[in-house]
């Protein structure tokens, strides 16, 4: 028997497990083994499933024959994760099932299996690069490091290609713990360089600690103190402040949350009920310690009429408030085509005048607009051709109302692109806002992982610029987050009401605002220098 026979005979050797599975079986280790990480996410969040299921993906990669069988490796890995992660987007087929429903079962595995293809990209590069991981602890470290660099880079092609869609990065595991801190430094993308290493170095260590004791030891324990270091820096600046810090004269704000589920949204004997719900919110009295809000904040598409058309109405609106009113709603304007719809957000002032409105610009493929609308036309799927004809705004930006400070405006699904938030902090017309606002409707997403998850990466927006996050939603979660990513005050899914909050400090900008994620992509792509470190004679 060969030397590298012995070694894959060795009694306990999990890699060797792993490797000697062929076929079909593979095949199924890799989805489960994506469906464990994926764990770590909400609805379950356990991150810790990080810590068993990295090491295996490794072993998927290294011990595969070529490269092309450990990018489908990977792929089925990156499959079973966002299949997992991504389960919720199945419930928006659900609103309207009488046409949608038959669509459910493509949407919940085509989308999952496109995106893996990022995953499969970076298990066949590994493999090209690192080459083969033959047993040896040495060759499973220095695959590991290329593996762990090129899907930091291919994650960050998946938030940017055709429009992006970074939903559920590896480094979001960690979004409700203190490991998120370190978003204020290195962003979501350096998040998920440190999770893939410091999550897969412990077990690659403790799976050869029998065979070479002394290597095994180090390498556990290297992982295992870059995790312990990690999370004891974010603790550290955590504790810098006191959660929900602000200021006794820091604005009161109030948060409306109608609770319209999607099936009911824009039913004519609904709407009148929903609307009532945010007036007779935005009206109730003030909480005797905070006083008067000194503004009201509805969530996205609160009402069932274009406000710049109902002058009435909006001074319905901001008599009830009392105050200062935003609230998202349809906008309606002439094209050369004819009336073109955007999702707006409008800030009402004194008798309902409209102070600013901002229009969404990154739209939701296959939601808000259709990006092959002419090939569903044509198979006769008009279902799909005639949705989502909104216009899209000019860009990311910030807004100010008088006597009150600016702010970053974020519809819905744009705040689950750091850059692009990054990027309106950066432009502020009248200099860096106060803070970061986000209308939503999560009612498309039901109530199991969907909107946790969005709360999840708003909480890191607000890591990662050093500014707190104001978050209206229609069915819940509404919260105010502060510039530490903690939830000061919320309102739960399934409620209606409203919440008053002071508004919590800025405290300055953070290193990931002055530096982007270049940093990270840089260092991800000289991991792959990793090739050329050979293991000495006692690693492997």
């Amino acid at each position: 028997m060969t030397e590298m026979g012995a070694r894959l005979a060795a009694p306990g050797d999990l890699a060797a497990r792993v490797a000697a599975l062929k076929g079909w079986r593979r095949l199924v280790l890799a989805i489960v083994t994506g469906a464990v990480l994926a764990a770590g996410h909400q609805p379950i969040g356990v991150p810790a499933t990080a810590f068993l299921a990295l090491p295996v993906m490794v072993w998927l990669v290294g011990r595969a024959e070529t490269a092309g069988r450990a990018a489908l490796a990977a792929w089925a890995v990156g499959f079973g994760y966002l299949i997992v992660s991504l389960h919720w987007v199945g419930h928006a087929f659900l609103v309207d099932a009488a046409a949608y429903a038959w669509l459910l079962p493509v949407a919940v595995t085509l989308l999952p299996a496109g995106l893996a293809l990022f995953w499969a990209l970076a298990g066949w590069i590994a493999r090209r690069v690192a080459g083969a991981a033959d047993g040896g602890l040495g060759a499973d470290v220095r695959l590991m490091l290329v593996l762990a660099g090129a899907l930091t880079l291919t994650e960050g092609l998946r938030g940017h290609v055709l429009t992006g869609f970074p939903w559920a990065l590896p480094g979001y595991l960690w979004a409700e713990t203190a490991l998120a801190q370190l978003s204020a430094w290195i962003g979501p993308y350096g998040l998920t360089l440190v999770t893939l290493i410091g999550a897969a170095l412990p077990g690659l260590g403790a799976a050869q600690i029998a065979r070479h004791p002394r290597s095994g030891m180090v390498a556990t324990m290297a992982g295992v103190l870059l995790f312990a270091g990690a999370w004891g820096a974010g603790t550290w600046r955590m504790n810098a402040a006191p959660a929900g810090d602000a200021p006794p004269d820091a604005p009161v704000i109030r948060l409306v949350q109608p609770n319209a589920p999607q099936h009911l949204k824009w039913q004519r004997d609904w709407i009148p009920t929903f609307y009532a719900r945010l007036l007779e919110g935005s009206a109730a009295p003030a909480d005797p310690t905070l006083g008067a809000p000194d503004l009201v904040i509805w969530p996205e598409t609160a009402v069932a009429f274009l406000p710049a058309e109902q002058p009435a109405a909006r001074a319905q609106m901001v008599s009830a408030a009392g105050a200062p009113l935003i609230l998202g709603a349809l906008h309606a304007a002439e094209d050369a085509t004819g009336r073109a719809f955007s999702n707006a957000l409008f800030v009402l002032g004194e008798g309902g005048r409209i102070e600013a409105r901002y229009d969404k610009h990154h739209l939701v493929p296959f939601g808000e607009y259709m990006p092959l609308r002419s090939v569903f036309a044509a198979l006769g799927i008009e279902q799909l051709a005639q949705r989502g004809r909104f216009e899209p705004g000019p860009g990311p930006s910030s807004l100010s109302l008088p006597g009150m400070p600016s702010f970053v405006p974020l519809i819905c699904y744009e705040a689950i692109f750091p850059g692009e938030v990054a990027a309106a902090v950066a432009t502020g017309e009248a200099g860096r806002p106060a803070y970061l606002l986000q209308i939503t409707n999560d009612a498309w997403f039901g109530t199991l992982g969907g909107p946790q998850q969005h709360l999840a990466q708003a909480r890191l927006r607000a890591i990662e610029q050093g500014l707190p996050l104001v978050r209206a939603a229609n069915t819940g979660i509404s919260a105010v987050i502060d510039a530490h990513g903690r939830v000061t005050a919320s309102l739960g899914l399934g409620q209606h009401g409203y919440l008053d909050a002071r508004l919590p400090v800025d405290i300055g900008q953070t290193l990931y605002a002055d530096l982007g994620d270049l940093p990270s992509f840089v260092t991800a792509f000289l991991l792959f220098v990793a090739r050329f470190v050979r293991p000495s004679a006692r690693v492997r």
